[in-house]
């Protein structure tokens, strides 16, 4: 029998970080706001939300490590705003922080979700957050609710548990 997973953005029973970059901070406090507005919304216990902030986008993914190791949350968000100059550090800063982000998710299990705003100028970061382009902060917050109760959903449907035996290895059932 084939099975079907599928997260949802209920949110009430689980505990979230958001780490958020101060860098171009006048993009990354809409990015914030989003976050908060979609935490409230979607029924997260303030008690449960935790914010680290982070000078840059660069720093994001050893934040979200330390956040997703620690065992407190089912799912972190990574907010921040590389905005393009006239060198390549645009690109550098980008693709380091994506890369980091995803290895900090696959290395932790943990959802890691990447709410950096990569844009060419301040009017497209603003654009998306919080302007014409919606918020990808409020954005990134439903798809960790949404990623951390599919991983609940996976993991409840498969867990396996031990049964007792009298050999030296435990039988294994799948729990229905």
């Amino acid at each position: 029998m084939s099975r079907d997973f599928q997260g949802d953005a209920d949110g009430r029973d689980l505990s979230l970080a958001v780490v958020v970059s101060r860098f171009n901070k006048m993009v990354t406090d809409r990015l914030l706001a989003g976050a908060r507005e979609a935490l409230t919304g979607q029924g997260v216990d303030p008690s449960r939300a935790d914010f680290a902030h982070v000078p840059g986008s660069f720093e994001l993914p050893l934040a979200a490590h330390r956040l997703a190791e620690s065992g407190r949350y089912q799912a972190v968000v990574c907010l921040g705003a590389v905005i393009r100059g006239e060198t390549p550090h645009f690109e550098y800063v980008a693709a380091q922080s994506a890369s980091g982000i995803a290895r900090v998710t696959l290395d932790t299990g943990v959802p890691i979700i990447f709410g950096v705003v990569t844009a060419d100028t301040l009017e497209q970061a603003l654009d998306r957050a919080g302007g014409r382009s919606g918020n990808k902060g409020f954005d990134a917050v439903i798809t960790a609710i949404e990623m951390a109760n599919l991983m609940k959903r996976i993991d409840d449907s498969g867990r396996e548990r031990a049964l007792p035996t009298t050999g030296s290895r435990p039988e294994v059932a799948k729990e229905e």
